[in-house]
C-alpha cells in the first residue's frame, strides 16, 4: 500500500480545473437528486450519496415503477450510462456543455426509460446557486482534469476502506456527496448529538449523533487547493490543540477542521502511509477528548 507510483496521484491545481470542476459539481446534483427523490431515506442522508466505481461514480441502483437502474459517470471514456434492470439504456457524452443542456437531455433520457421523476432545480451547498434549467455560465469540461479527479478518488477509496475496516461501532460507507462534492467516511460514538440551535433539517438529521468523520476535497475559499480534511461533531475542548500527523497538517479555525493539503501527500515518500497517519491521528484525538468507548468500538489489536 505504501509503494505508490507518482502518476497514482496526478497533480490537480485548482486554478486550472476550476470551471470543469463547478461545471461537474452541477452535473453531479442533478443526478444526485433524482437518486435522493426515489430512495427511502435512509438515517444520516445515507441514500443520496454517489459511489466511487471502476469506471467513475455511481448511484448505485435506484428504485422506479418498473424496476431499478443505476447511473454512471465514466471518466475514463467520459460518458454518463443510464441503465435500467430491463436491459434498456442511454448514454449522454460527457464533454463541455452548460449545466441548462445536461440538464435537459438527462432529465429526457430518464423519461425515455419510463423513469418518473421530479427534482428542485436549484443548487445547494454552493454560493450564488444558479437553477439548473437557467445555468448557461458553467459548461466546462476537460476529460483530462475529470480523469485525475476520479483516479485520486479511487486511491482514496482504497485507503479509505482500509481504515474504515478497524472499526466495529456505527460506521458510515465510503460515499461521495454530490452536495459539498467531498468523498467522506464517518465514525460515530453511538451517542446522540446535543441539538445543534438554529440548524436545520438537513444539518440535525446529518448531526444527529456524535461523529469523528474524514474526507477528500478538491478545495475552495481559504483552502485554495485540494485537501483532505477531518473533524469532530460536536467538537470536544482541546480537539483544536491536539497533536496530529503528518507534521505539515494543521487546524482551520474557521472552518473547525484539520487539514492535510494533497500536494503535501502526493509529495511525501509514503503518501498512503500519510494519509492514514492523518486519519488516525485526528481520529485518536477526536475519541479521547471525547471520552468515546473505544475497547468496545474498535477491533482489538492483532
Amino acid at each position: 500500500m505504501n509503494s505508490i507510483a507518482p502518476e497514482v496521484w496526478p497533480e490537480l491545481p485548482l486554478e486550472a480545473w476550476k470551471d470543469t470542476y463547478a461545471t461537474l459539481h452541477m452535473w453531479t446534483q442533478i443526478v444526485g437528486k433524482v437518486r435522493l427523490a426515489l430512495s427511502p431515506k435512509v438515517n444520516h442522508w445515507w441514500e443520496v450519496p454517489l459511489y466511487v466505481s471502476s469506471l467513475g461514480l455511481t448511484t448505485s441502483p435506484i428504485p422506479y415503477d418498473g424496476g431499478i437502474f443505476e447511473v454512471e459517470f465514466d471518466f475514463l471514456h467520459h460518458k454518463l450510462f443510464i441503465r435500467t434492470s430491463h436491459g434498456t439504456e442511454k448514454i449522454i457524452e460527457l464533454a463541455p456543455r452548460s449545466v441548462a443542456d445536461f440538464y435537459a437531455e438527462f432529465l429526457q433520457s430518464i423519461a425515455s426509460l419510463g423513469i418518473r421523476v421530479r427534482i428542485w432545480k436549484m443548487p445547494v451547498e454552493v454560493p450564488n446557486p444558479i437553477a439548473f434549467d437557467r445555468d448557461t455560465e458553467h459548461a466546462s469540461y476537460d476529460p483530462a482534469y475529470a480523469n485525475r479527479f476520479w483516479r485520486i478518488l479511487v486511491r482514496t477509496d482504497e485507503i479509505f476502506k482500509e481504515f474504515r475496516s478497524n472499526f466495529i461501532g456505527k460506521n458510515s460507507p465510503v460515499h461521495f456527496f454530490w452536495g459539498s462534492f467531498d468523498l467522506a467516511v464517518t465514525r460515530f460514538s453511538g451517542r446522540r448529538a446535543p441539538a445543534r440551535e438554529g440548524a436545520d433539517a438537513v444539518t440535525r438529521e446529518a448531526y444527529s449523533h456524535e461523529v469523528i468523520s474524514a474526507g477528500f476535497w478538491p478545495g475552495s475559499g481559504d483552502i485554495k487547493g485540494a485537501a483532505f480534511y477531518a473533524y469532530a461533531a460536536p467538537e470536544p475542548a482541546g480537539f483544536a490543540e491536539a497533536r496530529v500527523g503528518p507534521a505539515k497538517a494543521f487546524y482551520h479555525a474557521p472552518l473547525h477542521e484539520y487539514f492535510l493539503m494533497y500536494d503535501d501527500v502526493r509529495n511525501a515518500p509514503a503518501p498512503n502511509a500519510a494519509v492514514l497517519e492523518f486519519l488516525q491521528s485526528t481520529y485518536d484525538a477526536g475519541a479521547n477528548l471525547g471520552k468515546w468507548n473505544r475497547v468496545e468500538l474498535e477491533k482489538p489489536a492483532a
